[in-house]
């Protein structure tokens, strides 16, 4: 997740960069139960994404936008992803993404997909997707709707002799926190949350509770840190889904599984 004026994703030069954790500062635990929650990377980024058919990976247009349109980019499968788990697919990202900084519509369109030419097999995930929201869904939620934020971000800092520093990482946890009501002005675009995510986790899903269905996917935070709320840029509006759905048909791709 990127904070509000800093750099969207993870920097890693390798996935060994951070030192591993013994538990998730932000409230997280080592996730077993999503096999389409992928880890993506370019060499120098990673984010996190959700596997939404063979050949289709939803993730956010800020994670790789630098790399231009049609770039290619890794992306790994496991709890503990290793390189012999990788994929790579081409990175198609909104146009209209703007390279916002986290305030109130700037960073509308964060939103990208990664298409395979050859499907990946179900056997890497066992069958199981991550599945779009039906169009308006989040406009129906009650305040405090738990849901789930899975993805291979950063765990937590450590403090004392400096600035915080980040751990862990690269490796897939779950948190569970709930939903922000209010009609605030970026509510049309972005689903608010209590906290839960931080860098590394930019494009991955915001699951409704106890479902694979993806309401948003990571956008900003509101700090170094990745303490307070957080924000996810909704794809169950009929913006976002249109550009998803088009954008993966001019691919090659398809939604279907």
């Amino acid at each position: 997740m990127r904070a509000r004026l800093v750099i969207a994703g993870l920097a890693a030069c390798a996935l060994a960069l951070l030192p591993a954790s013994a538990g998730a500062v932000l409230g997280g635990a080592p996730d077993t139960t999503h096999p389409y929650v992928v880890m993506l990377a370019d060499g120098t980024t990673v984010c996190s994404g959700s596997l939404l058919s063979p050949t289709v990976v939803l993730t956010a247009a800020h994670c790789f936008a630098g790399d231009g349109e049609g770039a290619p980019v890794r992306v790994y499968f496991g709890q503990v992803p290793s390189p012999g788990t990788a994929y790579t697919g081409s990175y198609t990202f909104d146009p209209q993404w703007a390279g916002g900084n986290g305030v109130a519509h700037a960073d509308t369109h964060d939103v990208a997909v990664v298409v395979f030419s050859t499907p990946i097999p179900a056997s890497v995930t066992g069958g199981a997707y991550a599945a779009l929201p039906s169009q308006g869904l989040v406009d129906t939620l009650r305040n405090n709707t738990p849901v789930d934020l899975v993805g291979y971000g950063v765990q937590g800092f450590t403090r004392g002799g400096g600035p915080p520093q980040p751990v862990g990482g690269f490796t897939r946890f779950i948190t569970q926190t709930s939903t922000v009501g209010g009609n605030g002005a970026i509510s049309d675009e972005f689903l608010e949350l209590h906290s839960g995510t931080c860098f590394g986790d930019s494009g991955g899903p915001v699951l409704l509770g106890g479902t694979n269905v993806v309401l948003a996917e990571n956008s900003f935070v509101n700090n170094n840190v990745c303490a307070g709320n957080t924000y996810a840029y909704r794809v169950d509006t009929p913006q976002a889904q249109a550009w998803i759905t088009g954008a993966v048909a001019a691919a090659g791709g398809t939604l279907s599984h």
